[in-house]
């Protein structure tokens, strides 16, 4: 047997299920195409979609606010007139509250910025003149996410007013970190999870869901990938660069057909193909489970080029070219042609030595 690449076009059909064989082999056509067109969904679910924003607000534990106090008396208990008594970070402990000199104890969270303000100048009010009190938040609305995976700025983030969605808070980390066509986003809310393309997210504002307190965003690139194999440019597994990947793109990706080995007619896609879409394509109804399927490419047709185009390639597809007959009558020549020289060689060597013919 001589070194090939793999088998050739008459092995393959008489592996066919119309040969006793346990696949069905399909001619590629527009029928085909379109029964075959399925690509991954990925979208949020209603409960995400619906979700409102994080409140600006309500404050939470954990916020940090700024607290400025001004009196209006030359000697106040906290500060002179005219020169506020600033205290320039307050954290809401884990209670909801806060703590202000000659105020005491505050309950702040679940409370606006505002209605703190008021009860701190209440309580002011009882030992200074007419205090005047501003109450910001510094950091937070009392929510964090943590951002990992293929983004330019991994880490826990603040749920704040420019970052109250999904887009807005991956633009905080930077970025994604790999080519956007093919980035998927996840989300994983308490028992739930969601995950999206990040150019569709990026395209459809409406897809730019609402954040949580603790939601988990991973990024990662697509993990989708077919094998190549045959009288193509390299044989490997190759990862897809796009979210819909035809047989031609695939072939491409692969440095195309080998100019001196591929066989232009024998261009194979074998798949495991879902029962409901194996109905479909072969026209019948009681296919149970899945079925191994494979699909024949002719780019030598003449609507072959444009089939190669329709023709969707799927996560685990094995693309395989095979051999134009001629390769292995080459071959055979080659071996022959060989054989022939090395025993020509062999017989010169031993009349120039002497042992044509020569006794032991």
């Amino acid at each position: 047997m001589l070194p090939r690449s793999g088998p050739n076009k008459q092995e393959i059909y008489s592996g066919s299920v119309q040969r006793q064989g346990d696949a069905f082999v399909v001619s590629v056509n527009d029928h085909v195409t379109r029964a075959t067109a399925v690509t991954p969904a990925l979208g949020f679910g209603e409960n995400f979609l619906s979700a409102a924003q994080v409140g600006s607000d309500t404050i939470r534990p954990g916020d940090v606010l700024g607290v400025a106090i001004w009196e209006n008396v030359e000697q106040g208990i906290l500060a002179s007139a005219g020169a506020p008594a600033a205290l320039e970070e307050v954290q809401v402990d884990g209670s909801g509250f806060i703590f202000i000199p000659y105020a005491g104890r505050i309950k702040a969270a679940g409370n606006s910025p505002e209605a703190v303000r008021r009860i701190i100048t209440e309580q002011l009010a009882t030992q200074t003149p007419d205090p005047q009190v501003l109450v910001t938040r510094i950091a937070g609305d009392g929510a964090t996410v943590s951002i990992t995976g293929a983004v330019n700025g991994q880490g826990v983030y603040p749920i704040e007013r420019p970052t109250r969605t999904l887009g807005a808070m991956l633009a905080a980390a930077g970025g994604v970190a790999v080519n956007p066509e093919v980035a998927v986003v996840k989300i994983i809310r308490g028992g739930q999870t969601g995950q999206i393309w990040y150019q569709d997210l990026f395209e459809d504002p409406r897809l730019d869901i609402a954040l949580r307190n603790g939601d988990r965003i991973l990024v990662e690139a697509d993990t989708r990938a077919f094998t190549a194999l045959g009288a193509t440019g390299t044989q490997t597994r190759v990862n897809f660069q796009t979210q819909n990947l035809s047989a031609l793109e695939a072939i491409a990706q692969v440095g195309g057909l080998n100019p001196t080995l591929a066989d232009p007619t024998g261009i194979f896609v074998f798949r495991n193909e879902p029962a409901e879409i194996a109905n479909v394509v072969l026209a019948r109804g009681d296919l149970v489970g899945a079925q191994r399927l494979i699909y024949v490419l002719n780019l030598t047709e003449p609507n072959g080029m444009f089939m190669a185009r329709d023709f969707v390639i799927r996560d685990g597809d094995t693309v395989y070219v095979t051999e134009a007959p001629y390769v292995q009558w080459a071959k055979v020549i080659t071996a022959l042609t060989g054989a022939l020289g090395a025993a020509e060689s062999l017989a010169n060597a031993g009349s120039t030595f002497g042992l044509v013919g020569a006794t032991p």
